[in-house]
C-alpha cells in the first residue's frame, strides 16, 4: 500500500487530485485493475464530480454550508462538527477502474480530495488491485 500527500489551503476546499493519481499510475506502471483511494481523516473525504466548470464545486460547497452550517446545535466541543457531518456525506473512499494505465473517468469528471477542516497536510492511502 502507498500514499499520496495533499496540502489544503482553505477550511473548506475541493482539491483536484486527478493529475496526482494519474501520475501515481504512470510512475508505478499500473495498467489494468482497480485503484482504491482512502482518506483516514474524519474531517476530509473523497469524491468524483465535474471538474471542467469551477462553479460546480462552488455550488456544492455553498449548498453543503446551507445544509450543515459551521455554527449549529452541536455538542461536539472542537468547533468542527459541521466538518464531520460533511465528511460522512461525501465518504472516505473511492474506487476507480484503470484500463491501459488510464483512469476511466467521464469526460468532465475529476477526482477531488474534499477538505472541511483545513488548511492541513493530509494523506490519502492508495491500494492497487490488479485485474
Amino acid at each position: 500500500m502507498d500514499s499520496l500527500k495533499v496540502k489544503t489551503t482553505k477550511r473548506e476546499q475541493f482539491l483536484d487530485i486527478t493529475r496526482e493519481v494519474q501520475d501515481y499510475l504512470s510512475s508505478n506502471k499500473l495498467q489494468n485493475g482497480v485503484l482504491t483511494l482512502y482518506s483516514s481523516h474524519t474531517t476530509a473525504a473523497l469524491t468524483i464530480n465535474e471538474g471542467a466548470d469551477p462553479s460546480v464545486v462552488r455550488d456544492i460547497l455553498v449548498y453543503l454550508e446551507r445544509l450543515i452550517p459551521r455554527s449549529g446545535d452541536y455538542q461536539h466541543t472542537e468547533g468542527n462538527s459541521d466538518a464531520h457531518i460533511k465528511t460522512s456525506l461525501m465518504g472516505p473512499s473511492l474506487q476507480v477502474i484503470v484500463d491501459n494505465g488510464r483512469l476511466m473517468l467521464g469526460t468532465w469528471q475529476k477526482i477531488f480530495f474534499t477538505e472541511f477542516d483545513g488548511p492541513r497536510s493530509r494523506k490519502i492511502w492508495v491500494k492497487w488491485i490488479a485485474g
